[in-house]
This record gives structure tokens, C-alpha cells and sequence, in this order.
């Protein structure tokens, strides 16, 4: 979660929800932000966020541990333990509130930090633009949500424009849409405008209603044979169901 100065309110109460196989992290409403199979915590147990990985559809798999992945908001920090504990690859995560760290830590199996790992407590509008950043991250994943789950906390031309100077030339963003088709084109719209429309992906939503969208910092189409084999790689090294990808994310611009 992360939210702009401009509307600095107090931060909702982080709680947590267990059913003995999965446990969910809530922000002060029933509205679930991050899911955990607790036998499995390195795994990714909601699909949206499994679709949130379709960055290794455009890099080479024996390339991937030399990567940096970045997440802006930590939710239940899986996108955050996948890349470091299964991907093994250089993680940063930014998160505005302490205690949805701190509940990471406690209930969701987030390792501590160190020369891998690290976990920015920060205004993720602020921290982006930090020069430290700028050009070297390879999958920036963006799933900012209040309390409410109504629309993306962060989202306008100036956001995506600072989130595209953070990606290294091959370097992909994914970001959770959820809500209305209205919030949607809007979203879409100002990812284009940052991007260019040929740079964007999006999957079909899910039965949730949270459709990812992918941007690329330079545009690519692989051939469909290419984008095949890689998910199906995917899918037997990491597995995620990556293979089914393909029936559902296609190309924004024809």
C-alpha cells in the first residue's frame, strides 16, 4: 500500500484472517490484500498475482538471477519472497506503512533483510524518483490499493513516466488493475501515455475481476512459438501456471 502526501490520512490497521490453509492479510476491511498457502509460503497462491510474473515471458531464463525486481506495495509480500527465495534474484520492495512490514515479518513468512533483499519504508511516489533507482530495475511490479480496494492509489501519466525511468532497457512493469471498465481505460490510457500503446500487454480479467497489465520500457512482439516455449520453461522450473498464459494476455495495440 502506498499513498500520495497530497491526501496523508492515518493508516488503516493492518489484521490478518486464517482458515488453516490460507492465510489473508486485510487493511482495517474485510477487502483481502495478499493471500498465503500457509504449507507453501514461498509459493504465489492468487492468480492475478501469479500473472503479475508474465515479465519472464521476455527475458531469458538463465538470465534471471542476475535481475533486480522491485514491488511498490508490499501487500502480504508475495511477489517480494518469489523473486528472492524461488527466482533468487536481487528484491526491493517499497511500502508506506510499518506495520504491514511488520506483519510480513510475523505472519507471512518475509525474510529479514539483506545483501539480497530489502524493504523500503517510504512513499513509493517519492522513493521512485530517488536517482539511486533510476535505469536499473528489470520487473517492477505495481499493485497499489488503499483500504478500499476502489482504484490504484498511484496512477497518472507522471507516475508511469517515473516508473518507466526506473527499468533497465529490456526491463518490464506489471500492474494489478481491479474495478471498473471505466478506472481501467483511464489507467490504461495513462500507461500508454508513459509508454506508448505498443509497449503494453494486458491478460484477460480474472473471475476477481484484477486484470494485469504488462509495459515494456522497449517495445517487443515475439514470435508466438518464442513466447510458447518460454512459458511452458516457466511453468516446469518456477511452477507457475504459466503455460494457460497465452490464451488470455495479448498485445493492447492489435
Amino acid at each position: 500500500m502506498a499513498r500520495n502526501k497530497k491526501t496523508e490520512v492515518e493508516l488503516p490497521e493492518v489484521s490478518v484472517s486464517d482458515d488453516g490453509e490460507v492465510r489473508h492479510l486485510h487493511l482495517g476491511t474485510p477487502w483481502i490484500q495478499g493471500s498465503m498457502r500457509v504449507a507453501e509460503p514461498f509459493e504465489i497462491e492468487l492468480q492475478y498475482v501469479q500473472r503479475m510474473m508474465a515479465w519472464l515471458l521476455f527475458v531469458e531464463p538463465a538470465s534471471v538471477t542476475k535481475r533486480h525486481a522491485m514491488q511498490l506495495g508490499l501487500g502480504a509480500g508475495a511477489i517480494t519472497k518469489f523473486c528472492h527465495k524461488k527466482l533468487r534474484l536481487c528484491t526491493t520492495a517499497i511500502e508506506l506503512n510499518p506495520q504491514v512490514l511488520a506483519v510480513c515479518r510475523q505472519w507471512f513468512k518475509l525474510p529479514p533483510d539483506g545483501s539480497k533483499l530489502r524493504v523500503v519504508l517510504a512513499d513509493a511516489a517519492e522513493e521512485i524518483r530517488n536517482p539511486m533507482w533510476l535505469g536499473t530495475v528489470d520487473a517492477l511490479a505495481v499493485d497499489l490499493y488503499d483500504h478500499e480496494a476502489a482504484a490504484p492509489v498511484l496512477d497518472s501519466p507522471a507516475f508511469y513516466a517515473d516508473c518507466r525511468a526506473l527499468l533497465t532497457e529490456d526491463g518490464c512493469m506489471t500492474v494489478n488493475l481491479f474495478g471498473r471498465a471505466s478506472s481501467f481505460e483511464r489507467s490504461l490510457k495513462s500507461m500508454a501515455s508513459a509508454f506508448g500503446e505498443d509497449a503494453l500487454w494486458a491478460f484477460k480479467p480474472t473471475r476477481e475481476g484484477n486484470t494485469v497489465v504488462l509495459a515494456q520500457r522497449t517495445p517487443s512482439r515475439p514470435k508466438r512459438t518464442e513466447l510458447a516455449a518460454r512459458a511452458e520453461a516457466i511453468q516446469a522450473r518456477w511452477d507457475i501456471p504459466s503455460a494457460k498464459w497465452l490464451r488470455v494476455f495479448k498485445p493492447v495495440a492489435g
